[in-house]
């Protein structure tokens, strides 16, 4: 991928921090028309840079959510198994993340869940049947220490 220049780089800065903000308050911060920072905000999401929106949502029980680290390993390591798994965990709403990882296991999930018994019903309908699937290890959280942490912005190198 491309580097961005600093124009972008705000855009992609801002929008970490709120992506609710409105394009003429965005356009506003980085010295730009609307128009044309709309244009960038397309553009970037043409490239890949920004590739969608997101909310973090509490949970209106009052009870928090239990998050569910899941280790996958595959039976085959090649790209049609990999093409294949990862076309489906997309399919599945209960998952939010997936990783591609290195190590002990191929793919790291995260799920949430209120209870063992929704945890069960994913397990056995969702990730047992996704394809090229040989073993799950799952790990439940305690608590929440650290969440939904925006990245450092990089540090210079001077010289």
């Amino acid at each position: 991928m491309e580097r961005l220049d600093a124009i972008d780089a705000e855009i992609v800065r801002l929008l970490r921090l709120n992506a609710r903000m409105s394009n003429a308050k965005l356009a506003e911060k980085v010295g730009l028309s609307a128009s044309a920072c709309l244009r960038r905000i397309r553009a970037l999401e043409h490239r890949g840079v920004l590739r969608g929106y997101t909310a973090i949502v509490g949970h209106s029980s009052g009870e928090a959510a239990i998050a569910v680290i899941i280790n996958i390993t595959l039976e085959q390591q090649t790209e049609d198994v990999f093409k294949r798994f990862e076309e489906a965990v997309r399919s599945h709403p209960e998952i939010q993340e997936c990783y591609l990882m290195t190590g002990d296991s191929d793919y790291l999930l995260r799920v949430e869940v209120e209870n063992a018994a929704e945890f069960e019903r994913i397990h056995t309908e969702i990730l047992s049947m996704l394809p090229g699937v040989a073993r799950i290890r799952s790990s439940f959280s305690i608590r929440n220490v650290l969440a939904a942490r925006r990245r450092p912005a990089p540090r210079r190198r001077d010289g």
